[in-house]
């Protein structure tokens, strides 16, 4: 079962852009504290890439802004590519 549960900041605005087919899609980064702190007494912070589609595409892009207090429910997803 892949399912992660994600509660942060947004990093930006998010960007609506719309596919060749004409689907929305809608992207934009999330910082999420650690639970504790580290060795020097701070903590610690986790930036994650999120990717939505079609309707709630449009609803994030209307709806949230930076800064805004969010809670991410989906699947993770990795990638990797090698640059030139």
């Amino acid at each position: 079962m892949n399912l992660v549960v994600l509660i942060g900041r947004l990093t930006d605005d998010p960007t609506l852009r719309y596919t060749q087919t004409g689907v929305p899609v809608t992207t934009f980064r999330i910082a999420v504290d650690r639970p504790f702190i580290n060795q020097q007494g701070e903590r610690e912070t986790d930036f994650f890439p999120v990717v939505t589609w079609r309707k709630l595409a449009e609803v994030c892009a209307h709806n949230l802004n930076k800064g805004r207090l969010v809670a991410v429910e989906g699947r993770l997803q990795t990638r990797s590519y090698q640059a030139q």
